[in-house]
């Protein structure tokens, strides 16, 4: 049994390790700053049906991460933080959620490991602070999938009614990927019951209406913003119609070819992906797939009336379709992992908490020893080699934080398994230290950020300053609060300007200006892609873009 003693304490330092990064780290390129961009210039234009980016009609997600953080941020101010903050509230409610999904089929200790798995995943850690759209996608889907589970239960229209609104606010988070999910859970549930009559009842039309009433607001605004003015460009093609490109081409098209995106479109790419991103208990995941499966095959594919299928047959159709996607990421599996949480939770109850499964539980203990030590030698050598400004007291608390874990592998535990604690105690310390170290100082190698501290320290007009031949960045706009023009021609230069270029282009302005002069240099590496080469101090300039700020006037 998991004392609630326990369980609290864990899930109080799986959030407490959420807001350090939610507070400590900035935004990072691409998507997490450019939407949070979008958000900041929603509430600026006033313009929340139709959606704009950069002053440019927006067209590839739904509004409501838009709306949120924009409300967030008229009440809290224009911070990385308020940004973050919606999303991260509907993240630990998806955690309640999870643990009252497996209530209803599994006693309380399955449900309180469904809800610790899911709060420590390393994918959480990461959806805290690099916020997309699926950390609210996953959190509707789970409160709509637990919602239906009770109204199946008790049939209360209450939970009706809030199954289909959490549902319509998942689609209008990502699109109809947030009614397939519920729909694959349950279908592969009642066929496995073999409960026919569950597939056919007039209240999913009710609940199709729901959702239609719910899609009204969005639906206006892409009529207005697309049908009315068909032609517009969104990433080079045209736009008859804003409706059909959201209900359609976004979602179907990635199968039908209709998409403009092509990418990692092979079927264990996803699969690869949660080999880091369901850390630290993906072997249990995997283990916990197979048996649910053997079982459904000893029972000729047939289960009975107290057990489910929900999260099993949920995550396998789910990611079958996904994985077919000719455009895939590896944030797109994020949505079945409350239902990967509880299948893991099962075969972890049987276990460390039941004497089903002993042959196994010596070689896993071994191996996640193995698996959990060298994460912490990799933490180690993250705090001491790629960024000297790390301070020395937190170097040195990290090697206390293994030599803890360490201590803590050899000792005995009363009342919790060993190899759990550890797992936990691990993703947890782990995170804590790359949100107060390894990533803040990472991001500082990131354009916007280095960019936009020099113009505040320097009190410089942000109308004089523009973007030329160099790549965008989102996070410039949002921390600098104001649109950067980005110049296309060289026609359109001034001498009162300042531009941000790349530091190749400097004798090119210097030709055209010859009074100009640099006022700033800086980095601009991708820091979502890190590589052996950057982060070794020595060899790291070997592949860093430089970027430069030149007044062409010269003058101060």
């Amino acid at each position: 049994m998991i004392s609630n003693k326990q369980f609290y304490s864990v899930i109080f330092l799986c959030i407490s390790t959420y807001l350090l990064g939610m507070f400590l780290i900035p935004l990072m390129d691409v998507d997490a700053a450019q939407y949070a961009s979008i958000s900041r210039e929603m509430l600026a234009r006033n313009s929340f049906l139709q959606v704009f980016d950069l002053g440019k009609d927006y067209l590839d997600k739904p509004p409501l991460l838009f709306w949120l953080s924009a409300l967030s941020m008229k009440i809290f101010g224009i911070y990385d933080w308020s940004y973050r903050l919606p999303s991260i509230l509907l993240m630990i409610v998806s955690i309640y959620a999870t643990y009252q999904l497996a209530i209803i089929y599994y006693e309380k200790t399955v449900a309180q490991l469904s809800a610790m798995v899911l709060a420590s995943l390393q994918a959480l850690f990461l959806m805290s602070h690099d916020v997309r759209t699926d950390t609210l996608l996953m959190s509707w889907v789970i409160l709509g999938i637990w919602q239906l589970a009770k109204w199946y239960q008790l049939k209360r229209w209450l939970n009706f009614f809030l199954a289909f609104i959490f549902i319509g606010c998942g689609m209008m988070t990502k699109g109809p990927i947030a009614l397939m999910v519920p729909g694959f859970a349950f279908l592969s549930h009642f066929i496995a019951q073999r409960n026919w009559k569950q597939l056919f009842r007039w209240e999913y039309l009710l609940g199709v209406i729901v959702i239609a009433i719910m899609l009204i607001p969005m639906s206006i605004g892409l009529y207005q913003q697309f049908d009315l003015h068909p032609g517009k460009l969104i990433n080079n093609v045209p736009i008859k119609s804003g409706l059909r490109f959201y209900y359609w081409t976004q979602s179907f098209g990635r199968y039908t070819g209709e998409n403009v995106y092509h990418e990692m479109s092979y079927f264990s790419f996803l699969f690869e992906n949660m080999l880091w991103s369901f850390l630290p208990w993906v072997v249990f995941f995997l283990l916990g797939i197979v048996f649910s499966v053997r079982e459904l095959i000893i029972q000729q594919f047939q289960i009975r009336s107290d057990q489910e299928f929900i999260t099993t047959g949920g995550f396998l159709l789910t990611y079958c379709i996904l994985a077919k996607s000719q455009a895939q990421l590896p944030h797109y599996i994020f949505v079945v992992f409350p239902l990967a949480a509880i299948t893991t939770a099962r075969i972890l109850y049987g276990l460390f908490f039941t004497d089903r499964l002993l042959a196994w539980r010596k070689p896993l203990q071994f191996f996640h020893k193995v698996i959990f030590a060298l994460l912490w030698i990799a933490l180690i050598g993250l705090m001491f080699i790629p960024f000297p400004e790390i301070p020395l007291f937190v170097k040195i608390t990290s090697i206390f934080g293994f030599l803890v874990f360490v201590i803590l592998m050899f000792s005995q535990l009363k009342n919790f398994p060993k190899i759990i604690a550890l797992g936990l105690y691990t993703v947890i310390g782990v995170n804590i230290f790359l949100s107060i170290a390894f990533y803040p100082n990472l991001l500082q190698f990131q354009m916007g950020n280095d960019a936009n501290a020099f113009i505040n320290k320097n009190a410089i007009d942000k109308n004089s300053v523009y973007l030329y031949g160099i790549n965008n960045s989102n996070a410039l706009h949002f921390y600098g609060k104001h649109i950067f023009v980005n110049l296309s021609s060289t026609k359109a230069f001034e001498a009162h300007q300042i531009i941000l270029t790349e530091k190749d282009s400097t004798q090119f302005f210097k030709t055209m200006f010859p009074s100009s002069k640099v006022i700033h240099e800086g980095n601009q590496y991708p820091v979502s892609v890190l590589t052996g080469t950057f982060l070794n101090p020595a060899t790291r300039m070997k592949e860093m873009p430089r970027y430069v700020m030149i007044d062409l006037d010269g003058k101060p």
